[in-house]
C-alpha cells in the first residue's frame, strides 16, 4: 500500500481536550501507511466572504495544506448539539471561494468524544451532514462515539483496554476507506 498523507483536525482549543488525546492515541495506532499530521485551526479568522479576493495568509496556508493530504480525520467534541464554532469555521475556510474546496473529495472520517453519556453523537452526525455537501466520503463504519472519555484517561495514556481496541479496529479500517477512496 502506498503512503497516505491524513490531515487530523481537531474540533477543541481546550488545552487538555479530549479530542486532542484520542487524536495522538489514534496517530499512535495508525498503520504505518498513515502518515498523520495534526492541522491546527485555532488560528483562522472568522471565515468572511469579503476576503475571497484577497485571503488572508492563514487561509491560504490551511487551504493548500490539505490539498495537499489524501485524507482527513475529524476529532470533534460537542457544544449544543453540534460541531464547536472554530470546527465548522476551518471547514467554511476550507470550502471556499465557491467552486474551488479544499476538501472536495477527501476521504474522511469522525469520531466524537465527551465527558457525557452520548460520546457527542449530535456533534458527530452534524458534522456529517457539511461532509456529505462538500463531496468529502465519510466512512460509515465503524461509528465512533466515546462516551465518558474522562474517565478513559490517565495524563495522555489511554487505559481502557476494550477502548484501545476499538480505536485500533477504527484507525485500521480508516486506512483500508482512504485506500479504497483515494486519487
Amino acid at each position: 500500500m502506498a503512503t497516505r498523507k491524513i490531515a487530523v483536525i481537531i474540533g477543541s482549543l481546550r488545552k487538555e481536550s479530549f479530542n486532542r488525546r484520542v487524536a495522538k492515541t489514534l496517530m499512535l495506532l495508525a498503520p504505518t501507511q498513515l502518515d498523520m499530521e495534526i492541522i491546527e485551526i485555532g488560528q483562522l479568522a472568522m471565515y468572511n466572504q469579503d476576503d475571497d479576493d484577497s485571503p488572508p495568509p492563514t487561509y491560504t496556508e490551511f487551504r493548500e495544506r490539505i490539498r495537499a493530504v489524501d485524507g482527513v480525520l475529524f476529532c470533534t467534541p460537542e457544544y449544543n448539539r453540534s460541531v464547536p464554532a472554530v470546527l465548522k469555521n476551518a471547514i467554511d475556510v476550507g470550502s471556499r471561494p465557491y467552486g474551488a474546496s479544499a476538501w472536495n473529495g477527501k476521504p474522511c472520517a469522525v469520531i466524537s468524544a465527551s465527558p457525557g453519556a452520548s460520546g457527542a453523537f449530535g456533534a458527530n452526525h452534524h458534522l456529517r451532514q457539511s461532509l456529505v455537501f462538500l463531496n468529502m466520503p465519510a466512512m460509515p463504519q465503524p461509528e465512533a462515539y466515546i462516551s465518558n472519555i474522562g474517565k478513559l484517561y490517565s495524563g495522555d495514556d489511554l487505559t481502557e483496554d476494550s477502548t484501545k481496541q476499538f480505536l485500533q479496529n477504527f484507525i485500521d479500517s480508516f486506512a483500508t476507506w482512504v485506500e479504497r477512496h483515494a486519487d
